[in-house]
């Protein structure tokens, strides 16, 4: 066979929404273990680069693995800010109506809030959109090459 075609297939693994971001976590299965705490008290990290680094682990994969956890931290920490901010303006929204009123009454407060709360957070989240959507776009092609630079090690000779 000139090609193999047997090789790992990754699970990664998806979490439970956050209760603030409403966002669920992927966990990844490639994600590199941590390093095995030192005995020793050194005044460099003697754990901190493996003698003998994966050998289908290039600089591509390193740094797609990198930029795609960074890509999830942003989505997680832009949400998690966003809906916190919402949440504690809504309640500040239903607090400020007097104890006698309608359910109608709280209807047309928290429409009126949900109105306002877009108007005022769109370009927050349009400036959002453009960055996740160029380390998207970024993260696709850096993939591509990582896939490109796997494929001459699946081509063997007789």
């Amino acid at each position: 066979r000139l090609l193999h075609v047997s090789f790992k297939t990754q699970r990664h693994l998806v979490g439970p929404p956050d209760p603030i971001s409403h966002l669920r976590p992927i966990i990844y299965d490639d994600v590199p273990p941590p390093p095995v705490p030192a005995v020793v008290n050194h005044p460099y990290s003697l754990q901190e680069f493996d003698p003998d680094p994966a050998k289908n682990l290039n600089a591509y994969e390193m740094q797609w693995k990198l930029q795609r956890q960074q890509l999830d931290d942003l989505s997680q920490n832009f949400w998690l800010d966003s809906n916190a901010r919402s949440e504690s303006a809504k309640e500040a929204v239903l607090a400020s109506l007097p104890a006698a009123s309608t359910p109608m009454d709280r209807e047309n407060a928290l429409s009126e809030f949900y109105k306002q709360w877009l108007l005022q957070e769109s370009e927050r989240v349009d400036e959002y959109s453009k960055i996740w959507r160029s380390r998207n776009w970024a993260n696709i092609i850096l993939a591509a090459r990582v896939t490109y630079s796997r494929f001459p090690s699946r081509i063997t000779d007789f």
